[in-house]
C-alpha cells in the first residue's frame, strides 16, 4: 500500500519559513560544504506530490519560476482558486484527507507531502501521515511558521534512522500506535 510521507526541512525551534515566509535559511553551518543529496533517493519511491497554494506559489514565483521541478510526478495544490489543471499539475479543493483517502487507494508509489503546514496539520489531525523524514537545519528562527501547532494532539513515533551531515539531522520516523499495557 503506498504511504504518505512529509518530507521537510525545519529549523531547530519547530519553523519551516522565518516571518516573512522566506526559506532562505534552508542550508548547513559551513556554506564551502556542499550538502548530501537525500532528495534523490528519496524520489525515487514516490510518483505524487501534495502541497498548498502557498507553496506552490513559493516555487513558481521565488524557487523555481523558469522550470517546475516535479515534472513527471502528479501534483495536487490545495487551493480554492478556480485554476485549470496543466500537464502534471492538478489544482483542487477537495479536503486533503478526502484526496489523500482515495490516492492511498489506488496503485502508485508513495505520496510526498510537500508542505506547507497548514496541508500537514489537517493530515495529521485525521492521522494520514505515515512517515516523518525531516531534516532539523542548524538556525533558530524564532518566529515564523510552526511545522506542527502546540495544540496537536499527541502522537507516537518510532524512529527509523538518522544521518547527520554539516550541522543537519535528517530524522525518519514511522508513525507507531499505543498498546494497552504497553507501548508499542
Amino acid at each position: 500500500m503506498r504511504q504518505v510521507v512529509l518530507y521537510i526541512a525545519m529549523s531547530l525551534d519547530g519553523y519551516i519559513a522565518d516571518q516573512k515566509g522566506s526559506v532562505n535559511w534552508l542550508s548547513g553551518q559551513d556554506d564551502n560544504i556542499d550538502n548530501e543529496d537525500t532528495y534523490s533517493e528519496f524520489i525515487k519511491d514516490v510518483d505524487t506530490v501534495l502541497m498548498g497554494w502557498k507553496t506552490y506559489n513559493q516555487i513558481v514565483t521565488e524557487l523555481s519560476p523558469d522550470e517546475w521541478v516535479y515534472s513527471g510526478l502528479d501534483t495536487y495544490i490545495f487551493t480554492h482558486r478556480s485554476l485549470e489543471d496543466k500537464d502534471d499539475i492538478h489544482f483542487t479543493g477537495e479536503q486533503p484527507e478526502q484526496l489523500v483517502e482515495r490516492l492511498k487507494s489506488e496503485e502508485g508509489k508513495n505520496i510526498w507531502i510537500c508542505g506547507g503546514a497548514e496541508i500537514v496539520n489537517q493530515l495529521l489531525k485525521v492521522d494520514l501521515i505515515d512517515r516523518f523524514h525531516i531534516a532539523v537545519i542548524p538556525v533558530l528562527l524564532g518566529s515564523g511558521t510552526r511545522l506542527f501547532p502546540e495544540s496537536q494532539d499527541k502522537k507516537l513515533l518510532r524512529l527509523i534512522t538518522t544521518k547527520q551531515y554539516n550541522g543537519i539531522c535528517e530524522l525518519l520516523y514511522e508513525k507507531r500506535s499505543e498498546r494497552k499495557n504497553n507501548v508499542q
